[in-house]
C-alpha cells in the first residue's frame, strides 16, 4: 500500500482555514483541502497535557537522532502509511496564525500518550478509544458543519428562489408555515444543509402542524384556516403542479403555533426524526444533520 505524504508545504494547495470552532475548550477546524485538524491547544486538551508538551513535539520533530517520544509517534504514523515532514501546518484563519495538527497526527499523538508514554494518560486513553479510526475526522466535520462531498456550496440559492415567489403570500390576517419556518431553515443552512427540492423542511412542519390543528380542534378557538396558492421555483420538480394549495392560519393562532413548534416539533423529536430520514435517504450528510439539530435545538429553544 502506498504511503500518504502529509507534506502541505508544496504551495499547490489552498491550506487556509475553511471552518473552525472551539468545543469544550478543544479548538478544531477543517482546511480548504478538507484536512480535519486540531489546534495545538485543542490537541493538548484532548490528550490531557499542558500546551507546552505539544509545542515541543513540533520543535523536536526533525531532530537527529530523534527523541524516543518522536520516534514512537512517527512509527505509529508509518504503520498507517503516513509520512509527515512536520507535525503541524502553519496557516491562518484570516485574522491570526494557527498551528493546525492534522487528524492523523492527532491520533498518533493520542495513541502514544494513551499506551506508550512512561506515564500513560487516562484522558488520552479514554479519548483514543472513542476517536480511533475515522471517528476524530468525523467528529471535527460534524462540529464545524463541514460537508466533505462539496455538494452544498451555494446553499442559500434555492431557498431565496422560494422566498422571492412566496414572501408574505398568505392573505392579510393569516400566517403561513413557510414564512414562519424561516428561522429553522436559516439555522439549517448555516449548519451546512442544502435546502432545495429534496429537503423541504416546511412541508414536514406543515404536515405535523396541520395534524395537530385537526386533532385539537383549534379552529374552535382561533377561527377557520383557509387555502392559499404556494409556488415552487422552476428548479424544483414540485413546480410542475404550481400553484400548490397550502394552508394558512389565523394570526390569532400564531402564538399557539410557535409554542407547538418549540415544545412539540423541536423538543418532541419530530425535527430530529425528519433530518435522520434525510440522512438515510442520502439527501444530507450525517455531520451536517447533527450540527443542524444542535443549532436549532439550542438557538430556538433557549431563546427568550
Amino acid at each position: 500500500m502506498a504511503g500518504k505524504e502529509l507534506d502541505h508545504r508544496q504551495g499547490k494547495l489552498d491550506l487556509r482555514v475553511d471552518r473552525q470552532a472551539e468545543i469544550d475548550g478543544v479548538g478544531m477546524g477543517v482546511l480548504k483541502d478538507g484536512t480535519a485538524f486540531l489546534t495545538g491547544r485543542g490537541l493538548a486538551r484532548l490528550v490531557g497535557l499542558e500546551n507546552l508538551h505539544i509545542r515541543t513535539i513540533s520543535q523536536q520533530w526533525n531532530e537527529d537522532p530523534p527523541k524516543p517520544r518522536i520516534a514512537r509517534i512517527k512509527e505509529l504514523l508509518e504503520s498507517r502509511g503516513v509520512h509527515a515532514p512536520a507535525p503541524h501546518i502553519e496557516t491562518t484563519d484570516g485574522v491570526r496564525p494557527i498551528h493546525a495538527f492534522p487528524d492523523a497526527i492527532c491520533l498518533a499523538v493520542l495513541e502514544y500518550y494513551a499506551f506508550d508514554a512512561q506515564e500513560p494518560r487516562e484522558t488520552a486513553r479514554a479519548n483514543f478509544r472513542i476517536l480511533a479510526g475515522k471517528a476524530l475526522q468525523e467528529l471535527i466535520y460534524s462540529q464545524v458543519g463541514y460537508d466533505p462531498t462539496g455538494r452544498y456550496q451555494d446553499r442559500f440559492a434555492k431557498w431565496h428562489e422560494r422566498i422571492e415567489l412566496n414572501f408574505q403570500s398568505a392573505p392579510r390576517g393569516y400566517f403561513s408555515v413557510f414564512n414562519e419556518a424561516h428561522t429553522i431553515i436559516y439555522e439549517m443552512i448555516q449548519a451546512g444543509a442544502e435546502i432545495g427540492e429534496k429537503t423541504v423542511v416546511d412541508i414536514s412542519v406543515g404536515q405535523h402542524w396541520s395534524r395537530f390543528w385537526d386533532e385539537n380542534n383549534l379552529e374552535e378557538g382561533f377561527g377557520e384556516r383557509i387555502r392559499y396558492p404556494h409556488r415552487y421555483p422552476e428548479s424544483h420538480p414540485q413546480s410542475k403542479s404550481n400553484p400548490q394549495e397550502a394552508w394558512c392560519y389565523p394570526l390569532a393562532a400564531l402564538g399557539a403555533y410557535r409554542e407547538w413548534l418549540q415544545g412539540i416539533y423541536i423538543e418532541g423529536g419530530k425535527f430530529k426524526t425528519y433530518l435522520q430520514g434525510k440522512v438515510r435517504d442520502g439527501a444530507l450528510p450525517p455531520s451536517v444533520a447533527e450540527l443542524a439539530i444542535e443549532a436549532v435545538e439550542q438557538k430556538l429553544i433557549t431563546r427568550e
